[in-house]
C-alpha cells in the first residue's frame, strides 16, 4: 500500500511539473543574459569565496534556481558560439578566438534571430566576439541595438587603436563614440537605458562584459580599496573588476523593480569559461583585519584553457520571480549549448533545425525530473597552423590543445585520464584502470563526436582576412568628422 502510495504521488508530481513546464513554454518573459569574461567558478560569495564582496549576485543567486554542474568551453569565443546557436564551437567553424577561426558560420539561425522571429527587440552591450567583417557583426546576426568593443577585448589590437577601460571608444550601430566612465558601467548604463525604452514588448538584452578579463583593470575606488589590503596591481584589478560587475547587477536589479519588470523578467547570470589562472595556487593576495587573504580555486583542477573542470565549469542562475523557484539547485549536467533552446522554448518557439543543446525548461521546473545522461565534449581549439585540426584530435600540448569529455558521473581528460567527479571533483585520483569499459566508451564517443565535427570546421587555413571594419570605419570617422561624445543616459 505505501509503494502504491509513493508511486502515486510520484505520478502525480511529475504530471504537475510536465503541466506546469507546458504552461511555461511561449511565456515571453523579457529575458537579460549576463555573461562575464574569464570569472569562473567560485569566484563570488555565493559560491564559497571567503572574502570577496559581491552582496547583489550572492541576492541574485538566493532569488535563482541554479546550476551546480554547468559548462563552457575553455575559452571564450567558442563558449559565445555556442550559447548565441545552441551548437558546439566546432560546427559552428569556431576552433580558436582570433583570426578567422572565430567567425560564427552564417549559415544557421542565432539566438537573437529566432527570438526576433518570435516578436523580441534584441540588444547587445559589450562584447561580441564571433567575427569582425560586417557580415559577421552583431548587426548582421539579430540584434536590433548594438553597443560594442572590437573583438576580443577593449585595447587589443583588434579594437580602435589606443581603446581604454576608462571612457573606452564603443561602436553604437555602426557609428563610433567615446564614453564617460569605466567600461562595465557604460555597458550596463547603455543596456539600461535601451530596457527603460523598450520596456513596452519583450526584449532580449545581452549584457556581455569584458571584464574581469585580462588586463586587470579596475575602476579606481576597487583598484585602490584593494591596493590598500596589499594586493598587486593585477590582482586587484581583477578582484576589483569582480566587484564592480557585483555593484551594477546591483543597479540593474533595483531598476527592473522600479520600472515594474521584476516579476515578467528571466536574468540569467553566467561566466563564459573557467577562471583565470592568477587564481590557482592558493597564494597570498593580502590581508584584512588580520587575516591573511588568499586566492580561491572552489577545489578544481585547471583554469581558463585547460580540458579540466576549472576550464570549464561556470555559475548558471536563472531568475524569474514566481516562476522559477528560488534557492533550487538543479544538479543535472547542463551545457552552454542548452541556453538556445530553452530559451527558444519559453518565447514559443519551434526549433526548426537539429540543435546539438536541449532546453533547461523541464529542470528548472523541476530538478528531481528525469534528465537522460550524455556525454558533453570539449576541446582547448587553440592549435598553431603548422598542426592544424588534424594534428589535433588527440594533441594535448598545455595552452594549446587538450580535450575532454564529460558525463553525470565521470570526466574524461586527453583520452587517458579519467576521474569519478561524483567522488572525487577536484580530479586527484585517475581511475581509467578501474573503470575499463567507461574509459573505452568515452574515447569511442569522442572519437565519434570530432569525426562528425571535422567537416563543419570551415575557417580552418583561410587566415587570410578582409581589412579589420573597426579600424576602417574608425578611420573614415575620424577623416570625415570625429568621434561624438555620448552623454550618459538618465535613468
Amino acid at each position: 500500500m505505501m509503494l502504491k502510495m509513493r508511486v502515486l504521488s510520484f505520478l502525480f508530481l511529475s504530471f504537475m511539473s510536465f503541466a506546469y513546464c507546458e504552461q511555461l513554454k511561449g511565456a515571453k518573459p523579457n529575458i537579460i543574459f549576463i555573461l562575464t569574461d574569464d570569472q569562473g567558478k567560485g569566484q563570488l560569495g555565493c559560491e564559497g569565496h571567503p572574502w570577496l564582496e559581491t552582496p547583489y549576485i550572492d541576492k541574485l543567486f538566493s532569488e535563482s534556481s541554479y546550476f551546480s554542474d554547468f559548462h563552457m568551453s575553455p575559452t571564450c569565443t567558442p563558449s559565445r558560439a555556442a550559447l548565441m546557436t545552441g551548437n558546439y564551437p566546432f560546427r559552428n567553424g569556431v576552433t580558436h578566438t582570433g583570426g578567422a577561426r572565430a567567425r560564427m558560420t552564417l549559415k544557421i539561425e542565432t539566438l537573437p534571430e529566432a527570438l526576433k522571429s518570435l516578436g523580441y527587440t534584441t540588444g547587445i552591450f559589450g562584447k561580441w566576439h564571433l567575427g569582425y567583417e560586417e557580415v559577421y557583426q552583431p548587426h548582421s546576426r539579430g540584434f536590433d541595438e548594438v553597443f560594442i568593443h572590437g573583438y576580443g577585448g577593449i585595447g587589443q589590437p583588434m579594437d580602435v587603436p589606443n581603446n581604454k577601460y576608462e571612457n573606452p571608444i564603443i561602436r553604437h550601430n555602426g557609428k563610433f563614440v567615446k564614453t564617460q566612465g569605466f567600461c562595465t558601467d557604460v555597458f550596463f548604463d547603455q543596456a539600461l537605458a535601451w530596457i527603460k525604452k523598450s520596456k513596452d514588448k519583450p526584449f532580449f538584452a545581452y549584457i556581455s562584459t569584458n571584464a574581469p578579463h585580462g588586463p586587470y583593470i579596475a575602476p579606481k575606488d576597487k583598484r585602490e580599496k584593494f591596493k590598500k589590503l596589499g594586493f598587486k596591481s593585477g590582482d586587484a584589478g581583477f578582484y576589483g573588476m569582480i566587484e564592480n560587475i557585483d555593484d551594477n547587477v546591483g543597479r540593474l536589479m533595483t531598476k527592473l523593480k522600479q520600472w515594474d519588470l521584476d516579476e515578467n523578467t528571466l536574468v540569467i547570470f553566467m561566466s563564459d569559461n573557467g577562471f583565470a589562472s592568477l587564481v590557482i595556487n592558493e597564494k597570498k593576495l593580502g590581508q584584512r583585519n588580520g587575516e591573511d587573504l588568499y586566492s580561491y580555486q572552489a577545489g578544481l583542477r585547471g583554469y581558463k584553457k585547460t580540458p579540466y573542470e576549472g576550464g570549464t565549469l561556470v555559475p548558471a542562475f536563472f531568475r524569474w520571480k514566481g516562476k522559477f523557484k528560488a534557492g533550487n539547485k538543479i544538479s543535472g549536467l547542463s551545457a552552454h549549448i542548452d541556453l538556445f533552446p530553452t530559451l527558444v522554448e519559453l518565447a514559443g518557439g519551434e526549433i526548426q533545425e537539429k540543435r546539438d543543446g536541449r532546453s533547461l525548461l523541464p529542470l528548472l521546473q523541476n530538478p528531481q525530473t528525469k534528465w537522460n545522461d550524455r556525454n558533453l565534449f570539449f576541446h582547448i581549439g587553440r592549435w598553431g597552423n603548422n598542426v592544424g585540426p588534424d594534428g589535433s584530435q588527440y594533441d594535448k600540448r598545455p595552452g594549446r590543445a587538450g580535450f575532454a569529455v564529460r558525463n553525470s558521473k565521470f570526466r574524461l581528460v586527453n583520452h587517458e585520464e579519467l576521474y569519478d567527479i561524483e567522488n572525487d571533483p577536484g580530479e586527484e585520483n585517475n581511475v581509467a584502470k578501474q573503470y575499463p569499459e567507461v574509459l573505452q566508451e568515452m574515447q569511442k564517443s569522442y572519437d565519434a563526436w570530432w569525426h562528425e565535427m571535422r567537416p563543419q570546421m570551415v575557417n580552418e587555413g583561410h587566415q587570410k582576412m578582409t581589412p579589420n571594419p573597426f579600424h576602417v570605419k574608425y578611420k573614415e570617422q575620424l577623416d570625415s568628422g570625429g568621434i561624438p561624445l555620448l552623454a550618459r543616459p538618465q535613468l
